[in-house]
């Protein structure tokens, strides 16, 4: 077992994988099919998720600071209930301005989720496996995240009232979830350098978010383009089973073997290979003939991310100063969805200027520049644990 209170985090990411499979499938598969039958333009769900997904990218770090205060249960409740409002609202009376507006209170709240849940999760993890239990608690809402587009996208095309009743359903599970935390606060470990000075550490975690900034920018610049790079390739969506179930298998292995590694040495051991891996992967994605090597590529990006992820959870764990857990992760995390957000542009930018060898050879530069960061400015990242 991963951690000291199994049950307590087990709840708490059984709530992550219902709130994200909601919020995937009412941004995703929901607002672009049913959105012109409620009367919503394609602008104006644009502006929704735009103003959901900013909003919580920039209250992650305030709100780990109101989760030390008010504890995490009770914001983690505050989020159910306004996503249950948005979504009964734009079933049941569906409003512009209530889509708009109530979609951004929903992201503020919902900003306290994520950085909860890894503050959770390396509070409670057992010694010598944080970077483990850390990897898995960051991973763990994939399937739901697939679920929301692959699932319910399906669904609300055939048979929409089935699509909205499972949003509501698996909404409802996540507020009766968050209602067994409310009492729920992250154990407070404040150290003698942070009594006497609050932002003890910060510039540690500064260090931290350009390479944060920069390794979710390389995978976002691919993201928007996947039925696109199929088309140019002339491939089907079936062609992506085999390299997808590479890319799984190995990822896990790496994963489990990575962390195993960073949690008994140090997470650079891990992270400096992972980085190169995915360098590499994208670089062969680059060059002609990627068909006949997308199960090679699927297999070394498997272990490079692998490798990474856990690399990255540690070297995070050991940086972040456990006086205020919440709000460093918030910051960090925060930064990492910066990267998301730009990703796309600059990814459809060099779709644009030279087609899929600009956008995979501009990811693999990413990576590069990353390794040389951690190698130099970031090069004391992780030295020891951080008290304050």
């Amino acid at each position: 077992m991963l951690w000291t209170r199994p049950l307590t985090v087990w709840r708490l990411l059984a709530l992550l994988l219902a709130s994200e499979l909601v919020r995937t499938g009412f941004v995703v598969s929901v607002l672009p099919v049913a959105g012109p039958s409620l009367g919503f333009s394609t602008a104006l769900i644009g502006l929704m998720v735009g103003a959901h997904y900013l909003a919580d990218a920039l209250a992650k770090g305030p709100l780990g600071l109101v989760t030390e205060r008010w504890g995490l249960g009770r914001l983690l409740t505050l989020g159910a209930v306004l996503g249950l409002a948005v979504v009964v609202g734009t079933r049941l009376a569906p409003s512009p301005v209530w889509l708009v507006v109530g979609g951004a209170a929903w992201g503020v709240a919902y900003a306290a989720l994520w950085p909860g849940v890894m503050g959770a999760s390396q509070a409670f993890a057992r010694p010598k496996r944080t970077a483990r239990a850390l990897s898995v608690s960051n991973l763990v809402a994939t399937p739901a995240i697939l679920a929301g587009i692959l699932l319910v996208g399906p669904l609300m095309q055939t048979r929409p009232d089935t699509a909205w009743a499972v949003l509501l359903g698996v909404q409802v599970t996540a507020l009766v979830l968050a209602l067994t935390l409310w009492r729920l606060h992250l154990p407070k470990q404040e150290g003698a350098e942070t009594a006497r000075n609050p932002w003890a550490g910060w510039s540690r975690v500064a260090v931290l978010l350009p390479a944060a900034f920069a390794q979710t920018l390389a995978p976002g610049l691919v993201i928007t383009l996947i039925y696109p790079l199929l088309a140019r390739l002339q491939l089907p969506l079936p062609a992506l089973l085999l390299p997808g179930i590479l890319f799984g298998v190995t990822l896990g292995l790496s994963l489990w073997l990575a962390g195993r590694l960073a949690d008994r040495s140090h997470p650079r051991r891990a992270l400096a290979p992972g980085l190169l891996l995915l360098a590499l992967a994208f670089a062969l994605a680059a060059l002609p003939g990627l068909p006949q090597r997308l199960p090679l590529v699927a297999l070394i990006l498997g272990v490079g991310y692998g490798a990474f992820i856990a690399g990255w959870n540690g070297l995070v764990a050991r940086t972040l100063p456990t006086g205020h857990r919440a709000a460093a992760w918030g910051t960090v995390m925060a930064t990492e969805s910066l990267g998301n957000a730009i990703g796309p542009l600059l990814g459809g930018a060099a779709w644009q200027l030279a087609g899929p060898a600009g956008v995979f050879g501009l990811g693999a530069a990413v990576f590069v520049l990353t390794e040389v960061y951690y190698l130099w400015p970031g090069r004391k990242l992780g030295a020891k644990p951080v008290s304050g």
